[in-house]
């Protein structure tokens, strides 16, 4: 099993299988637009304008678990991303990242890149996930690194 054999649900509701995305590297994000980290919508946009021609794709995935931060509808989350960041990577349904309604996509990448000393539970907005072309998880990265940072990764992964 690897990333590639989920599908999730569009902004706009529609079913997107990520077997869609075989071959490229991606960038699995959690997101909201009312936190401290909301600001990354701009480095995730800039990665995926330097990268997405040589295989990149940034997937965001808005969520409201971690204090309320993403109460708006599909269309809010969608103005709000676009009109502020210029957000046009492929943003998704707002979803659960942890308990028993999480997303079965995010509970295959904490199983697979679990955080800090083991554990799986994702502690806050914009935790990253770097996957490979093959759909094989790389590596989880806290919600204060910053997508610039992970350029030397994502470098390195498209030469794979």
């Amino acid at each position: 099993m690897n990333t590639f054999d989920f599908s999730a649900n569009s902004l706009q509701g529609n079913k997107v299988d990520l077997a869609q995305y075989k071959g490229k590297v991606l960038l699995i994000v959690n997101t909201a637009s009312a936190c401290g980290f909301t600001p990354q919508y701009k480095g995730l946009e800039q990665v995926y304008q330097q990268f997405q021609a040589k295989g990149v794709v940034v997937l965001g995935f808005p969520c409201n678990q971690f204090g309320g931060q993403e109460p708006g509808s599909a269309e809010e989350i969608g103005a709000f991303c676009e009109k502020n960041y210029g957000v046009s990577f492929p943003l998704f349904d707002k979803i659960d990242v942890n308990g028993s309604q999480a997303h079965p996509l995010f509970a295959f990448l904490k199983k697979e890149a679990p955080g800090l000393m083991g554990t799986e539970a994702i502690k806050w907005n914009f935790t990253k996930f770097l996957v490979r072309k093959d759909g094989s998880v790389y590596k989880r990265y806290a919600p204060q690194t910053s997508p610039e940072e992970m350029i030397g990764d994502i470098e390195a992964l498209l030469a794979e």
